[in-house]
C-alpha cells in the first residue's frame, strides 16, 4: 500500500502539529531552545523566546535548517512525575482495565517514575496534554496495558520500561494529520478518505522517533507496527508473521484492546472477545494476560434475550455467507491485479472471520441458551465492525482504479457495509 505523504521528514514545520503546540503554549511555557534558522540561514527566532502565533506566520512554507521539534522546549510540561500521578489515578478507577492493571500497580508506578524522557518525545506529550487531553489519557491507558502485559510476561525490568515507553509514545504521529481525522474515533466512524489519512500515524510516529531522538531502534519500530495483524490485514504496510516485531505485537494487541474500551458500555471481556475472533490475528502469548483478567471478572449480561440474541446471530451469519459467495465469484472474474487482490484480501478476511466463529464453538449453535447469550452477543457486536474494517482494508488494498473497476468494488463494499447491521 502506498502511504500518502504528508510533511513528514520535518524540514518544514508541520502545520498540525504546530497548530497544537501553538495552542498548548497558550497554558504552558513552550520557549525556544535554540536559534531558529531556516535552510538560508535566515534567523526567524531566538532562543529563549517564547513562542507565538508570530511563529507559524515566519515558518509559513520555509524549509528549516533543523527540525523545529528539536529546536523547542516546554519548561513546565510533561514529567516522569506526571506519568506516576496519571498512572495512581488510572489504577483508583473501577473501570474495564482495573482488573489487568491493579496486580501490577506497584510495579508500574515505580518504572513509570523511571522512563525516559527525550526533550522531543517531552514536547509533543505536553502539547498533547495541554490540547488534545484525550489523546494524553490515552497514551497514559496504553503505556500502563503495555507495561502490564509485559510484568505478567515476566519481562525484565528493562523490557518493562521498553515497553511502558512504547505504548506512551505510540500515537505521536497522530499530531501531525488532521485532528478530525483522529484515532478515537476511527474503528468506528471515520469514512474512507479520512482514514486514509489516518493511516500514515504509526509511520510518521517512527520517523519521529527514529529521526528526532536517540530511544532504541526496537521502540521506532514498534510504534510503525502498532496497527499491523499477523495476518496481513493491518495498516499501513499489511505486515506478516514474523515480519511484526515482539515489541510491535505488543503494542498491536494493547492498541486493539483499548480501542474496544473505547465504546461505551465494554468490558475487558469484550476486548478479549475481540482479541480472539480472528485466528491468527494478534499474538496470543499477549492475549492471554487480558483474557485471564476479564474471566476474573463478573460474567458479561446480554442486552437482549437468548432467542433474539439468535435470530440476530443467524441473520448476520447468513449475511457472512453470500457476502462470501460473492466475494469469491468477484475475485474470480476480477482481470486488474488491483482489484483480484483487493476482492482476494476480502475473501481471505472475510473466511477467517467465519472460522474464528465456528471456532468459538456458538456461532451457529440452534437454541442458543441465555448463559451462552453474552458471548454470542459480544461476537455478534465485533462481527459487525470487523466487516466495516474489511470494508477499508479492502480500499486501501485496491488503491486508485480505473472508473468501471471502481465502480465494481464500490458495489460490493455496499453490499459488505449492508451485511452489518
Amino acid at each position: 500500500m502506498s502511504l500518502p505523504a504528508p510533511s513528514t521528514q520535518f524540514s518544514t514545520a508541520n502545520p498540525h502539529a504546530l497548530a497544537t503546540i501553538l495552542e498548548a503554549s497558550e497554558t504552558r511555557s513552550i520557549i525556544a531552545s535554540r536559534d531558529i534558522f531556516d535552510i538560508a540561514g535566515i534567523k526567524l527566532w531566538a532562543r529563549d523566546r517564547p513562542v507565538s502565533g508570530a511563529l507559524q506566520r515566519k515558518l509559513l512554507d520555509r524549509q528549516l535548517r533543523n527540525p523545529l521539534e528539536s529546536c523547542l522546549m516546554a519548561e513546565d510540561g510533561v514529567t516522569p512525575k506526571t506519568l506516576v500521578d496519571a498512572t495512581e489515578r488510572l489504577l483508583a478507577e473501577d473501570g474495564p482495565l482495573a482488573a489487568l492493571l491493579r496486580p501490577q500497580g506497584a510495579r508500574l508506578v515505580h518504572e513509570a517514575a523511571r522512563l525516559p524522557l527525550h526533550a522531543v518525545a517531552q514536547l509533543l506529550l505536553t502539547a498533547g496534554q495541554a490540547s488534545r487531553p484525550g489523546s494524553f489519557d490515552h497514551a497514559i491507558q496504553a503505556m500502563a496495558v503495555a507495561g502490564a502485559l509485559m510484568i505478567a510476561h515476566g519481562g525484565s525490568v528493562a523490557d518493562q520500561r521498553l515497553a511502558m515507553l512504547a505504548g506512551l509514545l505510540h500515537d505521536l504521529g497522530e499530531m501531525y494529520i488532521d485532528p478530525r481525522h483522529g484515532e478515537a474515533d476511527a474503528d468506528r466512524t471515520l469514512d474512507f478518505k479520512s482514514y486514509q489519512q489516518l493511516v500514515v500515524h504509526p509511520h510518521v510516529g517512527q520517523l519521529l522517533l527514529s529521526q528526532l531522538t536517540d530511544y532504541p531502534k526496537a521502540l521506532a519500530r514498534a510504534v510503525a507496527e502498532h496497527h499491523e495483524r499477523l495476518d496481513g490485514s493491518g495498516y499501513p504496510h499489511a505486515l506478516e508473521r514474523e515480519a511484526v516485531s515482539p515489541l510491535g505485537r505488543l503494542l498491536a494487541v494493547t492498541e486493539a484492546a483499548l480501542g474496544t474500551l473505547r465504546a461505551p458500555g465494554t468490558r475487558l471481556a469484550h476486548a478479549s472477545v475481540a482479541l480472539r475472533v480472528v485466528p491468527g490475528e494478534f499474538d496470543l502469548g499477549w492475549v492471554g494476560a487480558i483474557a485471564e483478567a476479564a474471566r476474573a471478572q463478573p460474567p458479561l449480561r446480554a442486552q437482549a434475550d437468548a432467542v433474539e440474541v439468535g435470530q440476530r446471530q443467524a441473520r448476520l451469519e447468513a449475511a457472512l455467507q453470500s457476502t462470501q459467495r460473492s466475494v469469491d465469484a468477484l475475485t474470480t472474474s476480477a482481470e486488474a491485479p488491483a482489484l483480484k487482490a483487493a476482492f482476494a484480501l476480502a475473501d481471505h478476511l472475510l473466511a477467517r472471520l467465519r472460522t474464528g466463529c465456528v471456532a468459538s464453538g456458538l456461532w451457529g449453535r440452534a437454541g442458543l441458551s441465555a448463559q451462552d447469550a453474552p458471548e454470542v452477543e459480544a461476537i455478534e457486536h465485533e462481527l459487525n465492525f470487523r466487516l466495516r474494517t474489511i470494508v477499508r482494508a479492502t480500499m486501501l488494498r485496491a488503491g486508485e482504479l480505473p472508473l468501471d473497476d471502481a465502480q465494481r468494488l464500490a458495489l460490493f463494499c455496499i453490499s459488505l457495509k449492508s451485511a452489518a447491521s
